[in-house]
């Protein structure tokens, strides 16, 4: 017999996986597309030097490349018995989005190869302006 502090407990868990998926996902999605459009490409930097920062800052403590919310969602699978099978969060949002199996390898090249050129892209246009008066 399944007990109410069970079915709470797993609810809850059940709540927080989906909450991850999308705030984490769509983190993400700001971080590489948020230089795009004007009014966000200052909070687009923010998130993405932030973004770097726990990478290589934490990193430092927890493994290059820590995650804090990737740590915790692993914790929360973890919760629900369905551990990760692979190190990447990207990684495991391709297969579990996608269904599309990738190497954690292939998506921490995919990972560092988009972030440095978003990180250019959002430097680019928030400081185009004082760029273009030193060339010219």
């Amino acid at each position: 017999m399944v007990t109410p502090s069970f079915c709470t407990c797993a609810m809850i868990y059940s709540v927080l996986d989906i909450f991850f998926m999308g705030f984490h996902t769509s983190l993400i999605l700001f971080n590489l597309l948020g230089w795009i459009w004007k009014p966000t490409r200052r909070v687009n930097l923010a998130t993405l030097l932030l973004t770097g920062l726990s990478w290589i800052g934490l990193g430092a403590f927890y493994g290059l490349g820590y995650c804090p919310l990737t740590d915790w969602h692993w914790n929360v699978l973890l919760e629900l018995g369905q551990p990760p099978q692979t190190p990447s969060y990207v990684a495991y949002l391709f297969q579990r989005m996608l269904n599309i199996e990738i190497s954690y390898k292939t998506a921490d090249l995919l990972t560092m190869y988009s972030y440095m050129a978003a990180l250019i892209l959002s430097l680019l246009f928030n400081f185009w302006s004082r760029i273009r008066k030193i060339f010219h």
